[in-house]
């Protein structure tokens, strides 16, 4: 699975660029508060292999239900790629999805 290029931004993360994006549009069950935002990332080559899922520990800001939202920032991408990458996710090589969570704001934000 690869991210479309249209609407998809660019990061670069200790000389290595990626390639990530926020759904616009919350999922059902962001929208009502069940699951919490998300944004996926990959690496930015011709053949990029597995994706990155990191889920934030805040709502996704367009819910139905009023909870606080939070916006993703690209200190918050940096630090997510930087954890997947020490936790042991190998963006070249092909395979299943990566899924990450972020604890805090704090280590989301840091």
């Amino acid at each position: 699975m690869t991210l479309p290029s249209k609407g998809s931004r660019r990061i670069v993360v200790d000389g290595v660029e990626f390639r990530w994006t926020v759904r616009r549009r919350p999922t059902y069950n962001q929208a009502n508060g069940w699951s919490p935002l998300t944004f996926v990332a990959e690496l930015a080559a011709e053949e990029p292999g597995a994706v990155l899922v990191v889920s934030m520990p805040y709502a996704h800001p367009g819910n139905w239900i009023g909870y606080l939202g939070g916006s993703v920032r690209p200190v918050a991408v940096a630090a997510g790629i930087r954890e997947a990458l020490t936790g042991g996710w190998q963006p070249a090589k092909p395979g299943p999805a990566f899924a990450l969570t972020l604890a805090d704001a704090v280590s989301a934000e840091a």
